[in-house]
């Protein structure tokens, strides 16, 4: 593709994904406000596992498993594409990721070629979708695996939930005896961790915008065609990943 719908593309990707991270950090800060008056508006900010297990006992299913369900893929199919369309130039900035995490990350990856399908399906955080893309998943079986452990894994924390219901309703009524102080201590650790971030040039706005720029440095090169040429092979010279395309074949 050429340079200007490589522009269009990321920025139709990492534009809705920035807003992502931005609702996630507003339902982080508001926990202790939303968690007992509004969990259903909690849920559509923040999808966090901590979060869905606090707020399970207090919607009716149908309210928590379309929304939850829908949170929780609103992300995957971006991240899915991120990897589809800008391959190696996508895997090289998860390379970058420094710290406990980039170590992480880069464990993942290499599981990946061995355990793509099982992942996909018991573990669809955003990286994994970006793996999946970069390998050339069907968008088919990926959105199969994707959806199905999504509504599974809502599933299995609705269950931990009534299990733990007794501790988890402790939890909440002492957060409701003291909403206030909690909720301006939220907002507190939220906004300053988002400072510090963007002091030291850390956290996923970051990341985002280190995409950005490898994307844009790239010169002479169609990221498409150098991760993943015609037949799903990665060409030479275009690097060595463990993250194994399947078929040529998905989103135009």
């Amino acid at each position: 593709m050429d340079e200007a719908q490589r522009r269009r593309r990321l920025t139709a990707l990492l534009v809705p994904i920035g807003c992502l991270v931005v609702a996630s950090n507003v339902g982080r800060a508001l926990t202790a406000t939303l968690v007992n008056d509004h969990p259903l508006v909690l849920l559509a900010l923040d999808a966090r596992n901590v979060s869905v297990l606090a707020v399970s006992g207090s919607l009716d299913a149908v309210s928590y498993y379309v929304v939850g369900t829908l949170r929780l893929l609103l992300s995957d199919p971006l991240f899915y594409l991120l990897g589809y369309w800008f391959g190696e130039t996508a895997l090289a900035w998860v390379d970058r990721r420094g710290g406990s995490i980039g170590k992480f990350l880069r464990d993942a990856e290499g599981f990946f070629a061995t355990a793509a399908y099982p992942l996909v399906f018991l573990a669809p955080n955003n990286y994994i979708c970006l793996f999946a893309g970069a390998s050339r998943m069907r968008p088919a079986i990926f959105l199969t695996l994707n959806v199905s452990g999504t509504i599974a894994r809502l599933a299995l924390l609705r269950y931990v939930g009534d299990v733990v219901a007794g501790p988890r309703d402790s939890v909440l009524g002492f957060i409701g005896t003291y909403q206030l102080p909690l909720t301006i201590l939220g907002i507190a650790v939220i906004g300053g961790q988002a400072l510090w971030n963007r002091r030291r040039g850390t956290g996923e706005l970051a990341a985002l915008t280190d995409l950005e720029h490898a994307v844009d440095g790239e010169e002479g090169t169609d990221g498409d065609s150098a991760a993943h040429p015609a037949g799903g092979e990665v060409a030479p010279g275009a690097g060595s990943r463990k993250v194994r395309p399947e078929a040529p074949e998905g989103p135009a």
